[in-house]
């Protein structure tokens, strides 16, 4: 078998994927507890150390390289799923495979902060490497066939996914092998390969000849589409300097192949005619195809036998047959077999895949989860609104009331009422005033940290994108990177948000801070020792028969119903804040069912399903109070006109405390939800300023590559142009002695080398009974000029044009409660498709 070509890798770059990863995770599942946060940035380290084994084992070219970075391949695909990806800002830098891009007017290397990238960049070095993998194989036994064919079949499959895949992934000028033309060739080449192992299966399993001649026919078809995308201008200066001599020498060999093969299927016909025509034209191709390719012993023992078969060929026709040589234009071919195909890319490519991110969840499952329980807690905190509103109202009807303190049997000795003592040692049991003020000092300073943070992450945003517009507007075009501003958009309008969350903080800060005032002098006296508390209270009782009559009886039944109401308060919002909805299996079968997941339909009737009992017993408790209300409000009328003025003395002062006691509770709740709410605020700003430093990392990498590039080019253009050869050296160069027909041989030969092979001549006569045949093509050699020896190594044509004209073929924002709210022709012989030639 002849030589096989390989591609050569793309050169990475070390990366540390392992702080910008935990920062997005961490952002994506803020949900998970701190065990579960160590175990994924364990997983991290493993990716990390993952990536860097498989970029490089890559270039050991070994099958066992191969599993390596198959397992790495495949947890990109399994992360990307599982991330946000436009969020994965890490700077991937990879060096063009063939390093010739700056001379030729292309880069060097690309540096982007894109997953998207580093996947095309492995799937490239991945078709490399089989390439390379394929091309060691031995041909003397059926695995090593087995195993070339497989991977050059992967290999093309790859490259021709990559024409698709990379122009998405590459959003600006990519380096040159990633360029349509070079993929295009190199998916053609690969391919051509795979179709020549199968032409030397086929004869070391002694296939009929005409398979072979079939399987022939179609590799030298596909290694002239090889050819000719090979040579096309923008990528011809890519390849190593073996390449196109190594293909059109091939071009010409399989087509040899097919002649001789052919000629084999003659000869058992008794076509004597065909057999000697087809003979001499296999004989002058072995030789066009060794002098192409440069190699003497190209193909020689196929060679040997055409040459020998045409002797005794023609030295049976000489004296036994006399049949007519006919023209082999004239002649039909054999047809054509295509048994080399694309293979897809499997999934997963790795035997032995286990995904080190199986605990997370696919990103469209996780989000929607998160706008579901998002979704749930906009109900529950409605319900929960209603609830303490409610308390509120009843609270200040009571305060205004003076109960129950006015109904209260006051103990010998005391002038303070039981409620109104119990009242004060809560107030005292949970930190007083001291408690109040320390929670409302924190404020100030929890909102500046926020705000700070926020300021920051803004500053890094414009001082990248500022830095971007100086060098777009120095460079002009040739500044070909992404705007910042259509990469920052999300970014920014995140941070537009997030000002809006602080602003309205704010304005809850201060509502709080006045209600604090108002009610300030009350909580100091509640926080004061009983005696100093009794001390402070106006001299006034409530007379054992005022609160023994009716209207005090009744009153305080109301006073126990409200109790009762407020407990039952207390247990419905438990079970709301407690109520679970786990739609993880429905959105699950949605997604593997419809490719996405229409959460709004889905979560609103499982909620429903779960909260609307709950519900109706937050509008039963409200509807029960609105009565109880009315009641309280007869009641002490009487108790008003029955008590007379003798209530009135200290009537204000206790309205005060009561008052004071309610707004205690209030801001209690309001500042520790307060507290826990800039506290939140601050882990996720905090990581929301860790993805943007990992924007402007990434960003400042791509922009110090780009500028390297720019120097460089700019550095070459200014390099004067190489001198001539001066006159008076020039007749150092050694002189080539001519003999007297060499002068008129040179001319032929160039026409052996330079004259394209036509595949499809246009306007060929079929000859009669050849109905479905496709002719062999119009070109006939010259004969070969006196001294020319078709054996000597000559350099394939530099001419750009020798052989063209061949055929074409979002996230978190709480509000704390209250105030915080192909080819045709002939098909192949039949076989198996799994198990070709009985593999």
């Amino acid at each position: 078998m002849s030589d096989l070509l390989s591609v050569p890798l793309k050169k990475p770059t070390d990366v540390d994927v392992t702080r910008p990863l935990n920062n997005l995770i961490k952002s994506s599942y803020s949900s998970l507890g701190v065990e579960k946060i160590a175990e994924i940035s364990e997983s991290v380290n493993k990716f990390n150390q993952q990536r860097n084994s498989a970029v490089w084992k890559a270039f050991e070219k070994f099958e066992s390289s191969l599993e390596i970075i198959y397992g790495y391949y495949d947890q990109l695909c399994a992360l990307e799923t599982k991330i946000v990806v436009q969020d994965f800002q890490v700077p991937f830098k990879w060096k063009d495979a063939f390093d010739k891009g700056s001379i030729f007017g292309g880069r060097m290397s690309l540096t982007l902060a894109s997953l998207g990238y580093e996947k095309v960049c492995i799937l490239f070095n991945i078709a490399a490497l089989q390439s390379a993998v394929a091309s060691s194989q031995g041909i003397d036994n059926d695995e090593g066939l087995k195993l070339a064919a497989k991977l050059f079949q992967q290999s093309a499959g790859i490259f021709n996914h990559l024409k698709s895949a990379a122009p998405a992934a590459i959003p600006q000028e990519p380096t040159m092998d990633f360029m349509m033309d070079t993929l295009n060739a190199l998916a053609s080449l690969m391919l051509a390969q795979a179709q020549e192992i199968f032409v030397f299966k086929a004869i070391k399993d002694s296939m009929k000849d005409l398979i072979v001649a079939k399987l022939c026919c179609q590799c030298e078809e596909m290694y002239s589409e090889a050819l000719r995308l090979l040579q096309k201008d923008s990528v011809r200066t890519l390849w190593d300097k073996d390449w196109i001599a190594t293909v059109a020498g091939k071009q010409a060999g399989f087509h040899a192949l097919t002649m001789f093969y052919h000629s084999l299927v003659s000869k058992g016909n008794k076509a004597v005619g065909e057999e000697i025509s087809r003979l001499q034209k296999s004989v002058e191709l072995f030789k066009i195809a060794q002098s192409r390719s440069g190699k003497p012993n190209f193909l020689d023992e196929y060679a040997t036998r055409a040459q020998r078969n045409l002797t005794e060929a023609k030295k049976d026709n000489d004296f036994i047959y006399n049949e007519m040589i006919p023209d082999i234009n004239s002649l039909p071919g054999p047809g054509k077999a295509q048994l080399a195909k694309y293979l897809p890319i499997a999934s997963p490519m790795s035997q032995n895949f286990k995904d080190l991110f199986a605990d997370l969840v696919p990103v469209a499952l996780h989000q929607a989860m998160a706008a579901c329980d998002n979704r749930k807690n906009e109900i529950v905190n409605g319900e929960v609104m209603k609830l303490r509103e409610a308390t509120q109202a009843i609270n200040s009807l009571l305060s205004s009331y003076n109960l129950p303190a006015a109904i209260e049997v006051t103990e010998s000795g005391s002038t303070l009422p039981p409620s109104l003592l119990e009242k004060a040692n809560t107030v005292r049991e949970k930190g007083g005033i001291e408690g109040l003020l320390q929670m409302v000092g924190e404020l100030p300073e929890l909102l500046n940290r926020n705000r700070e943070i926020l300021d920051e992450a803004e500053r890094m945003l414009n001082d990248e994108s500022s830095s971007d517009e100086q060098l777009r507007e120095k460079f002009k075009e040739q500044w070909t990177r992404t705007p910042s501003n259509k990469l920052t958009q999300t970014f920014r309008e995140n941070c537009e948000t997030y000002r809006k969350i602080i602003n309205n903080a704010i304005t809850a800060d201060k509502t709080v801070r006045e209600k604090f005032e108002k009610n300030r002098r009350g909580i100091e006296l509640l926080s004061m020792p009983q005696e100093q508390l009794a001390n402070e209270i106006p001299c006034g009782t409530t007379t054992n028969k005022d609160c023994n009559s009716s209207a005090a009886q009744k009153l305080r039944s109301l006073m126990e119903s409200v109790e009762t109401i407020k407990a039952e308060r207390d247990v419905i919002e438990s079970e709301l804040r407690s109520a679970t909805v786990n739609l993880k299996e429905q959105f699950l079968a949605a997604l593997a069912a419809d490719g996405a997941i229409n959460e709004p339909a889905i979560s609103l009737a499982e909620i429903g399903k779960t909260v609307a009992p709950l519900q109706s017993q937050v509008q039963d408790n409200l509807s029960r109070q609105e009565t109880l209300i009315q009641d309280i409000k007869q009641a002490h009328q009487e108790f008003a006109a029955e008590s007379g003025s003798s209530t009135q003395s200290n009537d204000a002062m206790l309205t005060q405390l009561a008052t004071a006691y309610d707004v205690f509770s209030e801001l209690q709740h309001n500042l520790q939800d307060g507290v826990k709410f800039y506290n939140d605020l601050t882990q996720l700003l905090i990581t929301f300023q860790n993805k943007i430093s990992d924007y402007c990392f990434a960003r400042k990498t791509e922009k110090d590559e780009l500028l390297k590039d720019l120097t460089q080019q700019a550095s070459r253009q200014a390099q004067p142009p190489t001198p001539s050869i001066p006159a008076h050296l020039q007749s150092t160069t050694p002189a080539v002695p001519e003999s007297p027909s060499s002068s008129a041989a040179a001319p032929a030969a160039t026409a052996v080398m330079q004259t394209p092979y036509p595949m499809q001549p246009q306007g060929m006569p079929v000859p009669y009974g050849a109905t479905a045949a496709v002719p062999y093509p119009t070109y006939v050699p010259p004969p070969m000029p006196q001294g020319f020896n078709p054996y000597a190594t000559i350099p394939y044509p530099s001419n750009p044009n020798a052989y063209q004209g061949f055929p074409q073929a979002p996230a978190y924002y709480g509000t704390y409660p209250g105030a915080y709210a192909n080819q045709q022709g002939q098909q192949p012989p039949q076989q198996n498709p799994n198990k070709p030639f009985g593999w």
